[in-house]
């Protein structure tokens, strides 16, 4: 009985764990490009995004993410077996990872709010990327488990993915490259403006 209540309170973890990190990806971003606001509003959103950040952070995504941590701990002591297997390694691999992940936007937060990150938003946009890439492997481990096939269904899978992870990137850099666009026909009617 006690591998059940593990069990769904491990998945109540997850789920609240990378919706954080998700979402805490994409506050970064804007907190960025809240760089090509100008005055007062510049101040105003990246004060409102650090506040946000460290609020997700701290009251959502840290607990959440011990959650996950505590019950998957209760689950391999309820099933050890699971221990000597390879997808299990493989698995704890990359929740090490995950882990690795977690604390660096711990740290990019602090960077972000002290004005000193060096990433501009289309790197944090491929930054985003990494929770989703660690959750559909980690996911296919348990899944899977150890009877992964490279039939054509399998691969079939892996394009859509792969497909989806380069739509989301091309539809990000048209958004881009609209808002630059419409920054330049702003500067440009300011500008026929000021010559009248």
């Amino acid at each position: 009985m006690a591998y059940y209540w593990f069990k769904a309170f491990h998945i109540f973890g997850v789920v609240a764990w990378f919706a954080g990190l998700f979402y805490l990806a994409r506050l970064f971003i804007y907190h960025v490009e809240a760089d090509m606001e100008t005055e007062p509003a510049q101040s105003i959103l990246k004060k409102q995004y650090s506040i946000m950040e460290k609020r997700l952070y701290t009251i959502i995504t840290t607990p959440a993410m011990v959650l996950t941590v505590a019950m998957a701990v209760g689950l391999l002591s309820v099933m050890p077996d699971y221990l000597h297997q390879g997808w299990m390694h493989a698995k704890l691999g990359f929740v090490g990872l995950l882990l690795i992940y977690h604390f660096y936007c711990g740290r990019l937060i602090k960077q972000l709010e002290n004005g000193e990150c060096n990433w501009n938003s289309k790197t944090l946009r491929f930054l985003n990327e990494g929770p989703t890439l660690l959750l559909i492997v980690i996911v296919m481990l348990m899944i899977i488990k150890s009877q992964f096939q490279t039939s054509a269904t399998t691969w079939l899978i892996v394009a859509l993915t792969v497909l989806f992870l380069a739509t989301i990137q091309l539809y990000a850099r048209k958004r881009r490259l609209d808002k630059e666009r419409e920054v330049a026909e702003a500067a440009a009617t300011t500008e026929q403006a000021l010559q009248s």
